[in-house]
């Protein structure tokens, strides 16, 4: 049990086969362990037969002709439990006798095969006995006479054609044959390139398995890394996520105090654009006032000139006199209230700089993440010698365990075994030579047999003149006939011999096919051996029982299989877990239950933050006392939609003008240009600057409406919002710290989780991925008993047992044929006057025997 639980465990701790990687990139705040290191192996469990493999699926077919029952998987249990259980079969009992019969209903396609290999086996040496016993008493074709007939020719031909079709489907046997026997020893001088593979690869399984350990264990330094970095810069951590929380409601307070304090500076400017705007309205409307006044006392004195009074002038100076009194200024700005007060209240609110005291504020809270360093800073060190000491665990763990003695060990045994197979192969080989040249000289009999038939039809065919009479058939024809005849003797010595090998190579090749190679390939077999209570009555699972001496795991062959077939761990496949459980050792509590107990200890102490001390609060309520929310901002909205003058100068100096080009030419039109012009000039001096003055007076104005628009409610709202975030700070940041400490626990124990989840999920698909162990089983059942011989071995009966079922009708053809070809020793002779037939007579006719053409029979 020793030897074994140290197998196994060397096994969890084994290689890997991997292919090569893609390179990732790990997400955010996901540790990346990288790729446990890995060996290729060599060996490819999987056998490509090539051309032969067309011959392959033919014996397959014909066998599933002779046998197409399904894998009896109750039969062979019960007659395994019956094995295995150590009971005394007794066959007459009525359980036995109906496994028995169904023993014998699977197997009746073999049997039956197999009855007529036996009656074959038996029957045609004593035909052969009897056939030559015949010709000796001149029967059977042995009297040297042949009679005439007149489809003679007829005959001949279609012997000799069915013989040779018979012939061909011989030597096509014989070739499936010798190709299945070549390809049998080709194979097993190959197998040593494939079994040395093998042994490559389970040297490969144990070689690296201290580099993988070493492996799993230095990632710990990963984790152990990225948590000290965390630690080192708790800071910019913790401090972080604290700030973070705690500004959801700070930084929108101190935002919307440093907005007022901004609404302040502006509210100064807009007071003093109002005031400046003001003055320069009034000082330039009366300036404008009189300039108007001149213009329209000059205008008057030209238009009573005595030039007006002419027909053509006068009705056009009269429009004129009569616009006069458009000229003059529309609005006034000398009524409007002044703003000197609510100007000088906002300047002594202005001598606190608010926003130099918000900033203070912004400064005090960014330095978050220095406080919590600097109240962390014990419990840190604290926290990077419980991560040493759990290091410190993991290495003296691995290091206990014996993983260098059982790596020696197992290697000496690998080796030895390794040894063995080297020094048996030439054993192999030679016995493989021997069956290989059994198997040809099988092959050779028919070869023999082929040939006689071969140049009998040769000679025979190209000797035969049918113009020659059977007694005087030419030499050549004669040696083809009894070539023929030699090859009916040769089939009958050499037949039997033949069939006993088709026979018993038959039932053992393909019972291995089909109880054996098919159930093998759809696991069917290893439900078989996962029966419970089968190999050993006492064990539910034989597997576990072996392993874990614990027949109750539920562990199977077929599940094993499977899993190593996919290249699954050994720990997975195995169900070390009975053994060793790494869930124990990998126990996250047992590492983080310390760091988390030093991590709830940190304390951090915010209430030195001020955001907003006492004199800025007042600086906002005198503000809102500042008095622009009592500006009469009607009177100047009034007077600021007003235009300058009544009327549009520019329009008023055009149309002067125009009227003017209708007089006649002279002094009063020229005297009209003039004052057109002069009030063009006083527009462009005059009134555009004091629209550009109502402009700004009118976005200043509109400027302090906003601003005064509730103020006060907006400055005690800031004011509460800057208080309600100083509280939180004050009062229950605690929770917040306390909140985010727990969060960043859990970030520090994530690290821990996350190395023990991927050494986890290593050991269960990675490290010692047992496909070598797949491989061993793959090559000995399916490439080596499967693929190697029984295929072969089927391929040399069905061709071998083919050729040798066609040896009876190429007998009774040669037979027949030989008739034609060899010379006789008598003939029918017909009467030419009679018969016209070259002279000879049917014997029959005559009833007398013709003495002038007898001689010595032969007989054969």
């Amino acid at each position: 049990m020793a030897v074994e639980l140290c197998l196994l465990l060397l096994l969890f701790c084994g290689s890997t086969i991997s292919e090569v990687q893609p390179i990732y990139k790990p997400p955010p705040g996901t540790l990346d362990f990288g790729f446990v290191p890995a060996k290729t192996y060599d060996t490819g469990a999987y056998h490509e037969p090539g051309a032969i493999g067309i011959l392959f699926k033919i014996v397959h077919a014909f066998l599933y002709l002779v046998q197409p029952n399904t894998f009896p998987q109750d039969l062979i249990r019960k007659l395994a439990q019956q094995q295995f259980g150590n009971t005394q079969g007794d066959y007459q009992k009525p359980e036995n006798v109906v496994l028995t019969l169904q023993a014998i209903y699977y197997e009746i396609g073999f049997i039956v095969s197999a009855a007529l290999g036996l009656l074959f086996i038996l029957l045609l040496p004593l035909v052969g006995l009897c056939f030559c016993m015949c010709r000796c008493c001149d029967n059977c074709g042995g009297e040297m006479h042949q009679r005439q007939k007149k489809n003679a020719d007829c005959q001949r031909s279609c012997f000799a054609t069915f013989l040779f079709v018979a012939s061909l489907i011989i030597s096509v046997g014989v070739l499936c044959a010798y190709a299945a026997n070549q390809h049998l020893t080709n194979q097993v001088r190959g197998a040593k390139k494939l079994v040395n593979s093998n042994f490559k690869d389970l040297k490969i399984f144990l070689n690296d398995t201290p580099a993988q350990i070493d492996y799993l264990v230095s990632q710990y330094n990963t984790t152990k890394d990225k948590a000290l970095s965390d630690l080192n810069n708790v800071g910019p951590v913790l401090g972080t996520r604290v700030q973070e929380q705690l500004g959801k409601e700070v930084r929108p307070a101190l935002d919307a105090a440093l907005t007022m304090a901004g609404a302040i500076r502006e509210t100064k400017e807009a007071l003093e654009n109002v005031s400046v705007s003001v003055e320069v309205l009034q000082e330039g409307t009366e300036r404008l006032h009189a300039n108007l006044t001149d213009v329209k006392m000059h205008l008057s004195n030209t238009l009573n000139d005595s030039a007006c009074n002419a027909a053509q002038a006068a009705s056009t100076c009269n429009i004129i006199r009569n616009s006069l009194g458009q000229l003059n200024i529309n609005a006034n700005f000398s009524g409007l209230p002044g703003v000197s007060s609510q100007l000088a209240k906002v300047n002594d609110v202005l001598k606190i700089d608010l926003s130099s005291l918000v900033q203070k504020g912004y400064a005090a809270f960014n330095d978050t993440p220095d406080l919590v360093v600097n109240q962390t800073r014990n419990i840190l060190s604290d926290i990077k010698s419980v991560l040493e000491s759990i290091g410190s665990n993991i290495t003296a763990f691995t290091r206990a365990l014996p993983v260098q003695n059982i790596l020696a060990d197992l290697m000496v045994h690998l080796t030895q075994t390794e040894a063995y197979v080297q020094d048996y192969f030439p054993v192999v080989e030679q016995y493989d030579f021997y069956r290989w040249l059994g198997c040809l000289i099988l092959c050779c009999m028919l070869v023999l047999i082929l040939v006689f038939y071969y140049l009998g039809l040769l000679c025979g065919t190209c000797g035969y003149d049918k113009h020659a009479s059977p007694t005087t058939r030419g030499c050549i024809s004669n040696t083809g006939g009894n070539f023929l005849m030699a090859g009916v003797g040769f089939s009958f010595l050499f037949s039997w011999v033949l069939m006993i090998v088709v026979v018993l190579t038959f039932v053992t090749g393909g019972n291995v096919e089909k109880l054996v190679c098919e159930p093998f390939e759809d696991k069917n077999l290893f439900k078989i051996l996962d029966t419970p209570y089968l190999l050993n009555k006492h064990w539910k699972n034989y597997l576990a029982g072996i392993i874990f001496k614990n027949p109750n795991v539920n562990l199977t062959f077929e599940k094993v299989y499977s899993d190593c077939k996919e290249n699954k761990g050994i720990y997975t496949s195995l169900h070390l877990e009975h053994l060793f459980n790494i869930n124990e050792l990998l126990n996250i509590s047992m590492y983080t239950e310390d760091v988390a107990l030093k991590i709830e200890h940190i304390q951090i102490n915010l209430s030195k933050i001020i955001l907003l001390d006492e004199t800025g609060k007042e600086n906002l309520l005198n503000f809102s006392s500042s008095g622009i929310d009592g500006i009469d901002f009607s009177a100047y909205l009034t007077e600021i939609n007003k235009s300058v003058t009544k009327v549009d100068l520019l329009s008023f100096a055009n149309d002067l003008e125009a009227r003017a080009d209708q007089l006649p030419k002279g002094a009063l039109e020229n005297a009209l240009k003039g004052h057109a012009n002069n009030i063009r000039m006083i527009h462009n001096q005059q009134v555009v600057p004091l629209e550009q003055a109502m402009s700004t007076l009118n976005q200043s104005i509109r400027l302090l409406k906003r601003t005064s628009s509730e103020l006060m409610v907006k400055v005690k709202n800031v004011i509460s919002a800057v208080n309600a975030a100083q509280n939180l700070i004050n009062n229950n940041a605690s929770q917040v710290i306390v909140q985010e400490t727990k969060k960043y626990m859990d970030t520090i124990i994530g690290y821990f989780e996350q190395y023990t989840e991927w050494v986890k999920e290593s050991i269960s698909m990675e490290v010692a991925a047992c496909k070598p162990i797949a491989n061993v089983i793959d090559t000995a059942v399916d490439i080596f008993l499967c693929s190697y011989i029984a295929d072969s071995v089927n391929t040399f009966w069905f061709g071998l047992g083919g050729s040798s079922m066609f040896l009876i009708p190429a007998i009774i053809f040669a037979v027949k044929l030989s008739k034609y070809y060899r010379r006789m020793d008598t003939e029918d002779v017909y009467d030419d006057t009679e018969n016209g037939n070259n002279g000879y007579h049917k014997e029959n006719l005559y009833g007398m025997h013709n003495p002038v053409f007898t001689s010595s029979v032969e007989q054969w």
